[in-house]
């Protein structure tokens, strides 16, 4: 039954991904551990892959609108790539199984993993929530903030590769704000950003870990399906609306995990 219900769950992440154009991938890793039982470090791994696959189909979604900026692209995904990659390959590995012991408590290296994806989660749902509807930007000439772009994109990537989520609920204010892309080129760049990046985290796993192909590709095809779905449902649903929402969901998912991880 669980197993069911995991699979509806990678479903569902490629519903909401089409439908708001992020945030699906935050569920990825509490899906495969709390659902389908997947060790921690394997579901980040996993998530990578199922995020960067669903994000991909987006992207090339995309490209024949011609809302895909490659040069903006470029220009923040060189040290998102890198750290994205560096952080799978050496520090998660490097990360000890047991950070803190006390007398009746002991944070391990799963615990440490869900807490900070918790907190991934709770940064997520603020900035959905907060989400006012801005005008979008009319189109001008884009401009770089090269060492904000260049930071930016590297903290996004070690953050991508510690908890396995995509991180556009950061990339697309950073494109907004430094790069100065309209909205809708924006969520649309990220989105190959995205894809581009968590593939590559991905093949830093695969020297490390055994990684269980049939599964999870039964899991991103599930995801993939969804995106078109959540594309389809978007012309009857009110994406501001459904992003709020979808916020205030992610908020209590993270806290339930602060009480699962620590309390119960």
């Amino acid at each position: 039954m669980l197993e069911v219900l995991g699979f509806f769950g990678a479903l569902i992440i490629g519903v909401v991904l089409g439908l708001i154009g992020g945030g699906g991938s935050i569920l990825t890793v509490p899906l495969l551990v709390y659902v389908l039982a997947v060790e921690p470090v394997m579901a980040t791994a996993y998530s990578l892959f199922i995020v960067g696959i669903t994000a991909l189909v987006g992207t090339l979604r995309n490209l024949p609108k011609k809302l895909v900026d490659f040069k903006t692209a470029i220009v923040f995904s060189i040290p998102a790539f890198m750290a994205v990659y560096l952080t799978r390959k050496f520090v998660v590995p490097a990360i000890p199984d047991i950070l803190y012991t006390s007398h009746s408590f002991i944070l391990d290296k799963n615990m440490a993993i869900m807490l900070f994806f918790a907190l991934i989660m709770l940064m997520a749902s603020y900035s959905m929530i907060k989400n006012k509807g801005k005008k979008e930007l009319e189109e001008e000439e884009v401009q770089y903030n090269y060492p904000l772009i260049l930071i930016e994109g590297f903290v996004v990537g070690v953050l991508t590769g510690l908890v396995g989520a995509g991180g556009g609920f950061l990339i697309i204010p950073a494109l907004v704000l430094l790069a100065k892309l309209p909205m809708k080129k924006a969520v649309a760049t990220s989105l190959l950003i995205i894809a581009v990046k968590s593939l590559i985290g991905f093949i830093g796993d695969i020297q490390n870990l055994d990684i269980a192909w049939g599964f999870l590709m039964l899991l991103s095809g599930l995801s993939v399906i969804g995106i078109f779905v959540g594309i389809y449902l978007n012309t009857f649903i009110d994406g501001k609306k459904l992003k709020k929402a979808f916020g205030y969901f992610v908020l209590i998912m993270a806290l339930v995990i602060v009480l699962k991880e620590v309390v119960f």
